[in-house]
């Protein structure tokens, strides 16, 4: 199983007259994968965070959000060699395409950042063909977010309603509004099949709290809307598990949950690039599947490592040393059990806190260290915050 983008991505390689057309980031497109617009007419059962607008069904959902639903493309180029060194650096140019939620009247559209990322030129386009240039105005890499920005002039824009992603509960119904292998606005349902789990970003570090639905998901669908029962955004679909060599969706999809997008639109709308605070670290949550490490408590977050140079390094934490037989788990390191003297039950704990705060922030961290005698001591460190790095590389999904 692999995980990827939902976008199809078609680019060539430009420079020396050798153009090679190629597929990346979605998998291979087949010809013979179609989907079609699915309308069902049995009421969705809205959870109590969707009561509001109860009992509708999924195609008054459709016939009344699709219209603000946006297909967003994207031109963008990256710089390459060309092939062999024969042309000394080329560019690799190719169109990007994904979806976009209006959420407001003034023509604000939220996004996926990997649909937009190296992009010299987007467009967004509308349920009656009409395409306008857009802008990018803020972006946030760690969260896969981008806000865009068209005129309003002569279109008649609907912005969707904007839900509470953390009142979603699992098994609670879904609908996903998109444009799957250029299929445009697309409609697919299903149910939230698991909460808080985790994706990485374009820029490697941990998407936190995202949502699972196995509501079909494909290359397109990016950027696009997850909707509760009574049609409200509660998520905005990224990524897909794949299995095998394909690349369409085997009824694992993920979405970022709005209330992420929400406590960053005011930045977005500034123009700005979310950088937010950084620890430096990454930890595992400790649950009953850690029983065997015989650790001192039950929750908690364990550190696994720690990045050089980092806030975290600078304090002092350590990470693992060691590992498990199966390599997968470093252990003897730091356990944090509470930051800013509330308690710490998990990593999604650590990075919840660490993105409350801002650069320049110190935390004080509250650590069982083992003592090398079979035991372990209680050390408080602080840290002072930094900005998080555009991106990171070589470690696994650092959570802050």
């Amino acid at each position: 199983m692999k995980r990827m983008f939902a976008i199809p991505f078609i680019s060539a390689l430009i420079g020396g007259g050798v153009v090679v057309a190629v597929i990346a980031a979605a998998g291979d497109l087949h010809g013979s994968a179609k989907n079609v617009t699915v309308l069902q007419s049995a009421p969705l059962q809205p959870s109590n965070a969707s009561q509001q607008n109860a009992g509708l069904t999924p195609r008054e959902i459709y016939t009344r959000d699709a219209p603000g639903v946006a297909i967003v493309s994207s031109t963008i180029v990256q710089k390459s060699e060309s092939p062999f060194g024969l042309f000394g650096e080329g560019q690799r140019q190719g169109q990007a395409t994904g979806s976009g939620i209006v959420i407001s009247a003034s023509g604000d559209i939220l996004t996926n950042y990997h649909v937009v990322e190296n992009a010299i030129k987007v467009t967004v386009s509308f349920e009656k063909g009409k395409t306008v240039d857009a802008q990018i105005v803020g972006k946030d890499p760690s969260n896969d977010l981008a806000l865009l920005h068209i005129s309003p002039d002569g279109l008649a824009l609907h912005p969707l309603a904007l839900g509470n992603s953390s009142a979603v509960q699992v098994g609670d119904p879904v609908l996903a509004i998109g444009n799957p292998f250029n299929e445009e606005r697309t409609l697919t349902t299903g149910v939230i099949s698991a909460l808080q789990r985790e994706i990485q970003s374009p820029n490697g570090f941990a998407i936190k709290n995202v949502l699972q639905t196995d509501a079909s998901i494909n290359p397109g669908n990016s950027g696009g809307p997850l909707l509760d029962g009574s049609g409200r955004v509660i998520g905005i679909n990224s990524q897909i598990e794949t299995g095998g060599s394909g690349g369409g969706s085997v009824g694992i999809g993920f979405a970022v949950p709005i209330n992420t997008a929400k406590a960053e639109i005011t930045q977005l709308e500034k123009g700005e690039t979310v950088r937010g605070a950084y620890l430096g670290l990454v930890s595992l949550t400790i649950d009953g599947s850690l029983s065997a490490l015989n650790l001192p408590v039950k929750a908690g977050a364990l550190v696994q490592s720690v990045q050089k140079g980092t806030p975290a390094e600078k304090a002092g934490i350590h990470g693992g040393g060691g590992s498990t037989e199966n390599g997968q788990l470093a252990v003897g390191g730091d356990i944090i059990v509470s930051i800013d003297g509330k308690a710490t039950a998990n990593s999604s704990d650590v990075a919840n806190t660490i993105r409350a705060k801002k650069a320049g922030d110190t935390i004080s961290i509250d650590l069982l260290r083992p003592n090398g005698k079979g035991g372990y001591e209680h050390k408080t460190v602080s840290a002072k915050l930094a900005n998080r790095p555009e991106k990171v590389s070589g470690v696994t999904k650092p959570e802050g």
